[in-house]
């Protein structure tokens, strides 16, 4: 137990050190928009699998923009990664580094696509009440201005 405890606290230090660095240190301009959002440490702390999103990633709306941003940022971060491990080596007191692994995170892309998909169902129910409620009135003032029509 103790284990995984430290491996989470030592993911937590990476992560904050490696947002700093990103931030701070970090002058490739492919890297600008990058957020870590989590990294998962092993527990013999030989390898962190950090994972990343891209901030302004929904502002193209074009899928093949979309997928060369992302190639263009793994690119970086891949090209920048030595750089951070040698730089957490002289931040984190470990006595050994764990390699760094970047993967996108795509859970808040979907995350977003959920919240609109459920908006739009709520919408769509809100049309659906508002009309039932109107053809409902309609039936009845018909019904009151024409009693003959009532059964």
């Amino acid at each position: 137990m103790a284990d995984f405890s430290r491996s989470r606290r030592v993911g937590e230090l990476i992560q904050r050190e490696l947002a700093t660095m990103l931030t701070r240190e970090v002058k490739d301009p492919r890297l600008a928009f990058v957020s870590i959002t989590a990294v998962d440490v092993t527990r013999d702390l030989g390898l962190a699998k950090v994972f990343y999103t891209i901030i302004n990633a929904n502002i193209d709306t074009d899928e093949k923009k979309q997928i060369e941003n992302k190639q263009k940022v793994r690119e970086g971060l891949d090209k920048a990664s030595g750089f951070l491990r040698y730089e957490l080596g002289q931040r984190v007191k470990l006595r050994v580094v764990p390699r760094l692994e970047f993967r996108y995170d795509e859970s808040i892309l979907r995350g977003a696509q959920l919240t609109q998909l459920i908006d739009n169902a709520i919408a769509d129910d809100n049309d659906r009440f508002v009309e039932e409620e109107s053809d409902d009135s309609l039936a009845n003032s018909d019904s009151k201005n024409n009693p003959s029509k009532q059964s």
